[in-house]
C-alpha cells in the first residue's frame, strides 16, 4: 500500500513556525542540524549565514522533494515543532512579549495539520516494533537451532571415539546442555549416602531423576530393576527418565511393560530431538502421558511422530 503523501500545506507551515519560533539563526542551525544528524546529505550547501527565513525554506523544501526516503524525518520534526510550547529562543529577545503570539499561531497552524498526520506516526512506531519484535524473534530461532546443530555434531562425535569410557564421561555434560537448551533445569550427577545419581532436571513441576547410559549394547533388565529402585526411594513423586543410547533389551522393556516409575530414552529418541523433528520437552511430555495411560516405559519418538 502506497503511504499517504504530506499535503503541501504542512510543508508550508512547518516553514513559517520554524521561522517564527527561532528569532537566532544560530537557534535554528542547532535545531536542523540536531533533527538532520543522521541524513547530512540534507546539510550540504545550506547557507546559515544568509537569511533564516531562506535556509529554513531550503531545509524543508528538500525533505519535500524527496518525501519517500525523508518522509519519517518530516513527519517526526512536524509533530515536535507542533507541540511546542515554550520558546525560549524568543524569550531572550528585548521584544519577547510581542513576538511570542506569532510563533504560537504558527505552531497552531502546524498542530491543525500533524493532527491528521498523528495516527500515521503511531501506525509506523508499532509497526516498526513488530518488525523489531520479528527480527529478534527470528535471532533467537537462529540461535537455538545453531546450538541444536552443534549438539548434534558433538553427538556424532561421540559416537565415533573409540575410548568408550572417556565417550561416557562427556555423554553427561552433552546432556546437561541438551536439557539447558531445552529449559529443563538439569542438575550434574550428585551422590547420596547409599548411591550414586546421574543426574536430575525439573520439567512440567515434576522431578525427574536420571540415569544416563552409552554402552556397547542395550540395558539389561537387571540395571533397569536397580534404577527402578532407586527411583522408588525417592518417593511417590518421584519420576525417572533412564537414557541408553544403545537402548533397552526386550526382557527390559517387557519387563516395565505394564507398571513402571520412570520414562525410557534411547539414541535414536535423541537423533530425532537433535534433528529438530520433535522438541525434547514435547518428546518427555508425551512419554510421561503413554506412560500414565498404559504403564509402558517405552514409547520411542519415531511412534510419537506418527500419531
Amino acid at each position: 500500500m502506497q503511504a499517504q503523501r504530506i499535503h503541501p500545506g504542512a510543508y508550508g507551515a512547518l516553514i513559517e513556525a520554524l521561522a517564527s519560533i527561532y528569532w537566532y539563526k544560530k537557534d535554528l542551525k542547532k535545531f536542523i542540524q540536531t533533527r538532520a544528524a543522521e541524513h547530512p546529505e540534507l546539510l550540504v550547501g545550506l547557507d546559515f549565514d544568509g537569511y533564516k527565513r531562506a535556509f529554513a525554506e531550503e531545509f524543508v523544501d528538500r525533505l519535500m522533494a524527496d518525501e519517500e526516503q525523508y518522509r519519517d524525518l518530516t513527519l517526526t520534526i512536524m509533530l515536535e515543532v507542533a507541540q511546542m510550547d515554550s520558546f525560549l529562543s524568543l524569550k531572550r529577545h528585548p521584544d519577547a512579549d510581542a513576538l511570542l503570539p506569532a510563533a504560537q499561531e504558527a505552531v497552531a497552524a502546524l498542530g491543525t495539520w500533524t493532527d491528521k498526520y498523528q495516527g500515521l506516526v503511531e501506525e509506523r512506531e508499532a509497526l516498526a516494533a513488530e518488525l523489531a519484535a520479528r527480527r529478534a524473534q527470528i535471532e533467537v530461532q537462529q540461535g537455538f537451532a545453531g546450538k541444536l546443530a552443534a549438539l548434534k555434531d558433538q553427538f556424532m562425535e561421540l559416537g565415533k571415539m573409540e575410548n568408550r569410557q572417556k565417550a561416557g564421561l562427556l555423554f553427561e555434560p552433552f546432556l546437561n546442555e541438551l536439557f539447558h537448551l531445552f529449559d529443563l533445569e538439569p542438575r550434574l550427577s550428585y551422590v547420596l549416602k547409599s548411591e550414586q545419581i546421574d543426574g536430575s532436571l525439573t520439567f512440567d513441576t515434576d522431578d525427574y531423576i536420571i540415569e544416563a547410559k552409552w554402552w556397547k549394547g542395550p540395558v539389561e533388565v537387571e540395571d533397569v530393576d536397580k534404577f527402578d529402585a532407586k527411583v522408588r526411594r525417592k518417593g511417590k513423586n518421584a519420576l525417572g527418565l533412564f537414557i541408553s543410547v544403545n537402548g533397552f533389551t526386550f526382557g527390559a522393556r517387557e519387563e516395565y511393560g505394564k507398571r513402571t516409575s520412570f520414562i525410557t530414552m534411547d539414541g535414536g529418541d535423541l537423533f530425532c530431538v537433535l534433528e529438530g523433528r520433535i522438541a525434547l520437552d514435547e518428546l518427555l511430555r508425551r512419554k510421561k502421558r503413554h506412560a500414565n495411560e498404559t504403564g509402558h516405559c517405552y514409547f520411542p519418538a519415531h511412534v510419537a511422530l506418527a500419531e
